[in-house]
């Protein structure tokens, strides 16, 4: 009767552990300061360069939007839109494999990827991390 018991509470404690990797899905924004003036093309690159240092891959550049993606070791993939434009950017979710997305909550990694994408995008435009 014990050991029925025993393998019931540690089947509850692995579930409660794997529901402890999922998040609300966050989509990091950033306003930029109304007195410096950024150009789309310094924009762009600012955002191109640090997909590129975060190992993100870009799939399309437009006047104001970025597509990328992100597979992490064959098993995680993320695609992301970034919005942007002189007052400010956001990084918006557009789908992913193995990040067990569902009703609004994504497992954390993907969380700590975007928030350091938008960290490392203020770097490249030499602003603080919490403008």
């Amino acid at each position: 009767m014990i050991r029925p018991l025993r393998v019931l509470f540690i089947a509850l404690a692995l579930f409660g552990l794997a529901a402890c990797t999922s998040k609300p899905l966050l989509q990091p924004e950033a306003k930029l300061p109304a007195e410096r003036e950024f150009s789309q093309v310094q924009l762009q690159q600012a955002i191109v360069s640090a997909l590129e240092a975060r190992r993100w891959q870009v799939e399309r550049v437009e006047p104001t939007q970025i597509q990328a993606s992100i597979n992490v070791r064959q098993k995680h993939l993320a695609r992301v839109s970034i919005d942007y434009s002189p007052f400010g950017f956001q990084i918006r979710y557009r789908d992913s494999q193995g990040l067990e997305y569902e009703d609004g909550n994504i497992h954390r990694n993907y969380n700590r990827w975007v928030n350091s994408l938008r960290a490392e995008i203020l770097q490249r435009l030499n602003l603080p991390k919490n403008p």
